[in-house]
């Protein structure tokens, strides 16, 4: 398989002009919008399945059901879905030091 196979046509931004740049970062604006479109889709018939409450009840049990079979994931979904998810603690140290040596000597006069 060669190294750069598929980019090989590729021209680096820095070598385009500005119309060029211009004219792929439309592309990929536009490719963009229509991806968060396609997420915004799933996510309303998501929430239109998830009104009918056995919807609702049936995606809880089968979760539940996973969980008690060890699927670890199953477990941390359901923890955190009942607001029991512990906290996530960052020890943070940093050392600080002051030179007022001048204002020390202006002080001492």
């Amino acid at each position: 398989m060669k190294e750069n196979a598929g980019h090989s046509n590729l021209i680096p931004a820095s070598k385009q002009t500005p119309e060029e740049r211009r004219k792929n970062g439309r592309k990929g604006g536009i490719a963009s919008g229509i991806a968060r479109n396609e997420r915004k889709t799933l996510k309303e018939q998501l929430l239109i399945l998830l009104e009918n409450g056995d919807t609702q009840k049936e995606v809880s049990l089968a979760l539940i059901s996973k969980a008690l079979t060890g699927d670890t994931k199953a477990f941390e979904v359901i923890r955190d879905t009942i607001g029991e998810k512990p906290k996530e603690q960052i020890e943070q140290k940093q050392e600080l030091k002051i030179v007022m040596d001048d204002k020390l000597a202006e002080w001492g006069k």
